[in-house]
């Protein structure tokens, strides 16, 4: 009974911390959710039940509008940062001069915090100072007209999340062994054959695991679009998080904040599964 108590003794530490800092808070939300609690209006606190979440389904329409910017936000950053990440690692993957200065310009950006890269990106944009007044239009206001300011954001981001996917994609081109290229030219295939049935057979799982962490991290962004755009104009560029941050922390509404937070909670739940299900992470080939 002994030996069998020693395993269970010796994560418990482990357990009790995965307790306290994530199931703790889930449940604590959970419970928020039914509850009317709004700091501006303490008299009408109480039990809600399924209120909130009613409310949220049904009669707003911001929500409805934050969840399909969400959508549309994080499948324009994957999909873009995949295809520029992979680009940059194959390039920082090849032997040049220099290679240890490119690999370290091309890194630097995934170091910069999301409020500092804001404070960059806002001084680019600016029209007085920004590099538009170079391209004939200094009055333009990329991040005041809703025609204009996606594009202006997505950029922005590109610039912080393009690294993260360099990264891990050159440590999985350096995993992969230089005989397999090889054997694939003396069989006569080109840099596209050995593109396609080489290197992309063996960056599946590096390429899934990057796209996921990046997905909940973008579905997840709120500093740079906060202090970027603070959601506008007009809400044009208002997530999900984005809009819990503006009903539980500006508005006081922590109790529609937190339905808000577990419909974001099952929907990152509900889409990661199906996606690891869908890719078959971690299966042999």
């Amino acid at each position: 009974m002994r030996r069998r108590a020693v395993p269970y003794l010796l994560i418990s530490p482990t357990v009790a911390l995965i307790a306290v800092f994530l199931v703790y808070p889930i449940a604590s939300v959970a419970y928020y959710s039914l509850q009317h609690r709004n700091l501006t209006r303490p008299w009408a606190d109480g039990f809600a039940g399924l209120g909130n979440f009613r409310q949220m389904l049904f009669e707003d329409e911001v929500f409805w509008h934050s969840l399909g910017f969400t959508a549309k936000w994080v499948v324009a950053e994957i999909g873009l940062q995949l295809i520029l990440g992979l680009a940059l690692a194959l390039i920082v993957n090849e032997s040049f001069i220099g290679r240890g200065l490119a690999r370290s310009l091309v890194f630097s950006p995934w170091a910069v915090s999301g409020v500092l890269t804001t404070g960059i990106w806002i001084l680019l944009y600016t029209p007085s100072t920004g590099v538009l007044r170079f391209l004939g239009q200094p009055e333009a206001a990329v991040l005041g007209n809703p025609d204009t300011v996606f594009p202006a954001v997505v950029v922005t981001e590109l610039w912080r999340g393009v690294p993260f996917f360099a990264i891990l994609l050159l440590a999985g081109l350096q995993g992969i062994p230089g005989e397999l290229y090889e054997a694939a030219a003396v069989d006569g295939a080109g840099r596209i054959r050995r593109f396609l049935h080489v290197t992309l057979p063996h960056l599946r799982d590096a390429i899934v695991l990057a796209t996921l962490l990046r997905g909940v991290w973008e579905f997840n962004n709120v500093d740079l679009l906060y202090t970027l755009t603070g959601g506008g104009p007009a809400q044009v560029t208002t997530t999900l998080p984005l809009y819990v941050a503006q009903r539980a922390v500006d508005s006081k509404d922590f109790g529609y904040g937190s339905a808000l937070t577990m419909a974001g909670f099952v929907i990152l739940l509900f889409c990661s599964l199906l996606y690891l299900r869908l890719s078959r992470f971690g299966e042999e080939r």
